[in-house]
């Protein structure tokens, strides 16, 4: 399949509500995920940034992450949304346009891009801003022949940003603003009551990503309320590692090393990985 046709799916895919986005942060997490059933895959910048032995928040180069988005694409046959942060280079629409440029040659069908942190000490940035980095964002992907589905993330909810009681306003006035510059689908991490998510659904003129934590409604109850689309953000990320941490304490302080039902044996991995 190639890129365009890979777009072509990933949009169609957006119709089955939801559309569930395992995320991936290396080219190995990514073909489990295929070899599970996905229909598609993203990225966690979190993730792979952990992976690196950095903090998330662009911690990584563009051209660090944009090298494992890379080795995932190539190994997987599935469509692949990358998550870009805020784009790198300083986030100003230029930088953007560089970075969508840069993504569309790697064969991507869609990217997550967030307006968040913000200049001089914010936690977000001004929504016009974002709004102009979108519309960089969508010039850049038809200029380089290829209609990236844009996800345009809203922390609001996710930093708490200023009084609870207008969380949702700012957010739904943030959707409209974003979805005008060009977003296809608005995301918005850190909701995870029915009540809300709900209202978001009315309120965004658009397709809805949640991202699925433990508390949340489950996948059929998020598809009733209207959601387009479930990933989970770093959440297999952190459970891998914490299976890390689990067996090297048992290890070091036990001298044991876990049943053998807790871990996939080689051949399992040979065959899993194997194309």
């Amino acid at each position: 399949m190639d890129q365009q046709a890979k777009i072509t799916e990933f949009r169609r895919l957006h119709g089955e509500r939801p559309l569930v986005l395992p995320n991936a942060w290396d080219a190995g997490s990514a073909r489990l995920l295929e070899q599970a059933g996905a229909k598609a895959i993203a990225t966690t910048s979190a993730g792979v940034s952990w992976s690196h032995g950095l903090l998330d928040g662009e911690k990584l180069t563009r051209d660090e992450m944009l090298a494992v988005i890379g080795r995932i694409v190539r190994r997987v046959a599935v469509p692949v949304t990358a998550d870009v942060e805020g784009g790198y280079g300083g986030g100003t629409p230029r930088a953007v346009a560089e970075t969508v440029r840069a993504i569309c040659g790697l064969g991507v069908a869609g990217i997550n891009l967030e307006d968040s942190p913000g200049r001089e000490g914010q936690k977000l940035l001004d929504p016009q801003e974002q709004a102009s980095r979108i519309e960089a964002a969508r010039d850049a992907a038809r200029s380089a022949g290829c209609e990236l589905f844009i996800n345009a993330r809203i922390d609001v909810f996710m930093f708490e940003v200023g009084d609870p009681k207008t969380w949702l306003a700012e957010t739904l006035r943030r959707a409209a603003t974003y979805l005008s510059a060009g977003a296809d689908c608005v995301f918005v991490p850190g909701v995870i009551d029915r009540e809300t998510i709900a209202a978001l659904v009315s309120g965004i003129k658009g397709p809805l990503n949640i991202m699925a934590m433990p508390g949340a409604p489950s996948v059929a109850e998020l598809g009733e309320l209207g959601v387009a689309r479930v990933s989970v953000g770093p959440l297999f990320t952190q459970a891998a590692f914490a299976a890390v941490r689990r067996g090297v304490r048992e290890l070091l302080e036990q001298g044991t090393y876990g049943k053998a039902e807790d871990v996939l044996s080689y051949g399992d991995l040979r065959t899993l990985l194997a194309r």
